[in-house]
């Protein structure tokens, strides 16, 4: 048995052979020598890392052609550029005398020292396209200058000039020629013949010939392009010199694109970008997302990116629905580092996930403002089938029939027109009637019209209870990047966890007004359906993704004069003892005076942290100087204010980064949150209340942030959660299911 199954008692089963090993299976006896490679060998092995396939060899002379000044391109491809790949130019040229180091690696006349890296505007500037070309195919240099009298012609082979046939001289010869530059490339990977059978089919590489020439296509304004194969007449692609983006989107990827885009621009000079482009509206998608990508004019990718627009598109598209987005990111170059890549497909930069969040919600406010109305695609009546009225049966009862047995119609199928039916019907201006103004106005408060109104109340009315609370604006304040792993982790959790519908919901709702002032409830419209939000909840959710958005770049509310910490401490500890001893007979309280101290010295001690990431300023000696300033416009509750820096000993997390800024954020978004307040009649839980006017004028002023600063501000950029879907809104009505009831009634 053995003997026939072979087995090797010897070595011990599943014992992998080493690769030093000698054919024999024994190990060498001397340890082999370490040699350089031959340099033939090195610029083959650089030029399969450069040009993997035949669109990365046309990306590169695309991208030389382009850095020449040309205004024309001609593109001509013959078996998918595996036998020809030739590109014409009208380009500035290349002089007679550089042609000798042309195809030589690293020669480049866009660089000189390392430093001008970090300023570079070309797209080429390493000098190894030409150079890994020439040492895996035939290529051929025809180029004439503007002061030359003719062209000239030169080969290449493996970085050196070569002669056209054996025999003649390789140096190049004057040729007739236009001015510009052609390029011949053939019999791609002639010297890799594993990497040239690898590539199956003709077609898949002139197809993706033809998406690379249609990105440039679509960028470069004022530049011409043509791309055809070799033998055919007609072109696949021919764009004029004068067409704009628009029409050269249309003739490469179609009119149902074109009739759909819309175009945003948007910059930052806290991230130091500048982003425009064009991207479809909720009308247009697709099974795939197109996106064209060009950083600094430098056509790339980014699985980043690409995810956030995606997410971004969610909310707007049907399921399985995708956009087409062209977007141009001009970076300031000290900031981007394309040397990261061989074939420069990627780049790195600086403050990705704010550029990135930043570009997003100006495409996602374009979305919104443009999500007006939408065309959908329905099924007419099929062949054969018979139309009938919806009304047949009412129609029979009011008509009666003649009495040859046809109709008032005499027997006609026309279908009469009729407006639409008022169930699907959506009020989407805010301006219209309100819940409020069908209320009776209060005799007791008199404000309860003026709060349905969408007139702000006065400002002497607004900051009646903080007169000393002033804005610092600071005109050369340097906003700082977050590079926190932390931060990143925390705004990724809150995009994890978002609710594409709510989300929606929130980004196109209409405002109808607050419900209830001490419940904290509000109505909005979303659609056809009504639903109540808690908005303390969407207030506090929305507050705590702006803490994490504008981290380290906080305004500031300073206090005139400052408030002693300890004594606002005191306050809250005496209102904590008081409210444990309604509770809590019997219990003995604890010692206010350490707890105090305790406290007061945490935030002391960690004051530098508090002021430079929160704007929470604290001197030395214990006066509270500042607070965070987190929505313009809006006072926070400063009867608030004690018990909130109480909270920060106890609830917050000093010892874990991540959990530190996490419970931080929560306990002042939980602070900015508007407070409970008297209704507007004064009737409270224990009978009538009068209210002063610091009360009115308090309450004034949360109800107008409430409509005119939190709801729209939800509309902009409010990323609603799951959380929020499961306690913070409640669907009262349906405008089709109120129909249905009023039909049976």
């Amino acid at each position: 048995m053995t003997d026939a199954m072979d087995v090797d008692l010897d070595s011990p089963r599943g014992s992998k052979r080493k690769a030093d090993s000698l054919d024999d299976g024994t190990p060498p006896t001397h340890p082999r020598r370490i040699r350089a490679l031959d340099p033939d060998v090195v610029n083959k092995i650089a030029a399969g890392e450069i040009i993997v396939a035949p669109v990365h060899a046309l990306k590169e002379l695309m991208e030389n052609a382009v850095d020449a000044g040309s205004t024309s391109l001609e593109i001509l491809v013959k078996e998918g550029g595996l036998k020809l790949l030739q590109i014409t130019d009208n380009g500035s040229g290349i002089e007679k005398e550089d042609l000798p180091i042309l195809c030589e690696r690293f020669t480049t006349s866009k660089l000189q020292k390392f430093e001008d890296l970090q300023a570079i505007a070309t797209y080429g500037f390493r000098g190894e396209a030409l150079a890994s070309i020439s040492h895996i195919a035939h290529l051929t240099v025809t180029t004439k200058t503007k002061d030359s009298n003719c062209a000239w012609r030169a080969c290449y082979d493996s970085g050196r000039l070569a002669p056209a046939k054996p025999g003649q001289s390789p140096d190049p010869k004057p040729v007739a020629g236009r001015q510009g530059t052609q390029i011949a490339v053939e019999d791609l990977f002639y010297s890799v013949p594993n990497r040239r059978r690898a590539f199956r089919s003709a077609s898949d590489e002139y197809n993706k010939i033809i998406d690379m020439v249609g990105r440039y296509a679509v960028h470069c304004s004022n530049v011409a392009f043509s791309c055809k194969k070799h033998g055919e007449s007609s072109s696949s692609i021919a764009v004029q010199t004068s067409a704009s983006i628009v029409d050269r989107i249309r003739q490469i990827y179609g009119g149902s694109v074109a009739s759909e885009l819309v175009d945003f621009s948007t910059s930052d000079d806290r991230w130091g970008f500048k982003a425009a482009g064009l991207a479809t509206n909720a009308n247009y998608s697709v099974k795939k997302t197109t996106l064209l990508l060009f950083i600094n004019h430098r056509c790339v990718e980014s699985s980043n990116i690409r995810k956030a627009i995606e997410q971004t598109y969610s909310p707007f598209l049907p399921k399985s629905g995708h956009p087409f987005v062209y977007l141009s990111l001009e970076i300031d170059p000290r900031r981007v580092d394309v040397n990261v890549h061989p074939t420069k497909r990627e780049v790195n930069f600086l403050n990705e996930d704010e550029i990135i969040q930043a570009i997003c919600e100006h495409i996602r406010s374009k979305l919104a403002a443009v999500d007006t109305s939408r065309t959908f695609l329905t099924q007419t009546l099929l062949p054969g089938g018979v139309w009938s009225a919806p009304d047949t049966h009412q129609a029979s009862k009011s008509t009666p029939a003649k009495a040859d047995g046809s109709g008032s119609n005499n027997g006609s199928n026309r279908r009469t027109p009729s407006r639409p039916s008022e169930n699907n019907l959506v009020r989407t201006d805010t301006n219209l009637r309100k819940i409020t103004s069908m209320l009776a106005p209060a005799a007791a408060s008199g404000d309860a019209s003026s709060a349905g109104s969408g007139s702000r109340p006065p400002a002497a009315a607004q900051n009646t209870e903080m007169e000393t609370i002033e804005y610092e604006v600071v005109a050369d304040r340097t906003p700082t990047a977050c590079r926190l792993i932390s931060v990143r982790d925390l705004r990724a959790a809150v995009r994890d966890d978002m609710h594409h519908e709510l989300t929606e919901i929130f980004a196109n709702h209409s405002f109808v007004g607050i419900v209830d002032e001490q419940r904290r409830v509000a109505a909005i419209q979303g659609g056809v359906k009504l639903f109540l939000v808690d908005y303390a909840r969407a207030c506090f959710e929305y507050l705590y993704q702006v803490g994490l958005t504008d981290f380290g770049n906080f305004g500031v509310i300073r206090f005139s004069p400052p408030l002693d910490l300890q004594e606002l401490l005191g306050m809250a500890m005496e209102a904590e003892n008081a409210a444990a001893a309604a509770t809590k007979k019997g219990e003995d309280d604890f010692d206010e005076a350490e707890a105090v101290e305790l406290v007061a010295s945490q935030l002391i001690e960690r004051r530098e942290m508090l002021f430079e990431y929160f704007g929470l300023e604290i001197s030395p000696a214990g006066e509270l100087l500042s607070i965070p300033l987190m929505v313009k416009g809006y006072t926070p509750p400063i009867v608030k204010l004690p018990r909130f820096l109480l909270r920060l000993g106890p609830h917050v997390s000093w010892t874990d980064e991540k959990a530190c800024f996490e419970t931080f954020l929560k306990e002042l978004a939980t602070f900015y949150v508007p407070e409970r307040l008297p209704a507007a009649d004064g009737e409270g839980e224990d009978g009538e209340v009068e209210m002063d006017a610091e009360t009115k004028a308090r309450r004034n002023h949360v109800r107008w942030a409430v409509e005119h600063i939190f709801f729209p501000a939800f509309k902009a950029r409010l990323v609603a959660t799951n959380s929020l879907m499961r306690g913070g809104i409640l669907e009262v009505a349906n405008l089709k299911g109120l129909y249905r009831v009023f039909e049976r009634c």
